[in-house]
């Protein structure tokens, strides 16, 4: 058994932690972007396009992450596509962020009243400029809260990147309880450093949702 303080062991989780967190600003900006454009497909007029997004949605919300996560990493090289455990966990946590993302602000492009659309047409606004002008800048309003909360999920989400053998926090918990035979200690650690890096996006996603319902 080797010999580490809590402090050997902190001082390595938190090194880990940093692989957490960028997983998961990846996940999040890439999932953003990707979302956006998703987005205007799934609340568009063609439908068979609208209908694409929505099954790609369902296909991400319906299976298991580490399914997902299972199928890139083991799946591709029998594709010949060899690809490393931290391009396993970025692809299939952006396209997991992206599916859910896509469906968060669908609800809130859906929240705005019909009028908002009636009157934009009635500027003879075309689709593209209604949503660009009028509905977008609306829906974000609404959409900041419950997408904050959801960044939340995301970073918990990274967890299960160790599966694949990605070295990110619960990884190195995972190798330092191995190692030393304490892991009450390590993922007692562990958790105080996830919930570190969750709560305060909680608490900002609280606040955000009391200064909207405030503001309406």
């Amino acid at each position: 058994m080797t010999e580490f303080s809590t402090w050997d062991m902190l001082r390595g989780l938190l090194l880990a932690g940093r692989w957490t967190l960028a997983l998961s600003a990846i996940a999040f900006v890439f999932g953003g972007l990707a979302a956006l454009m998703l987005l205007v497909v799934r609340v568009g007029r063609v439908q068979w396009a609208a209908n694409a997004v929505a099954l790609y949605i369902e296909v991400f919300q319906g299976t298991p992450l580490l399914m997902q996560l299972f199928l890139v990493f083991f799946g591709l090289p029998l594709l010949g596509l060899d690809v490393s455990p931290w391009v396993a966990a970025a692809v299939c946590l952006t396209l997991y962020t992206s599916a859910y993302l896509t469906e968060i602000w669908r609800g809130c492009v859906d929240a705005i009243p019909h009028g908002q659309w009636e009157a934009s047409s009635s500027l003879a606004m075309r689709y593209g400029e209604q949503l660009r002008h009028v509905i977008l800048p609306q829906a974000l309003r609404i959409a900041i809260a419950p997408t904050v909360g959801f960044s939340v999920q995301v970073v918990k989400s990274t967890a299960l990147a160790s599966i694949i053998g990605f070295d990110e926090l619960t990884k190195t918990g995972t190798m330092l309880t191995n190692a030393t035979f304490q892991p009450f200690t390590v993922y007692g650690l562990v958790a105080l450093l996830y919930f570190a890096a969750c709560y305060p996006l909680s608490l900002w996603a609280r606040h955000l949702e009391r200064k909207l319902h405030v503001a309406h």
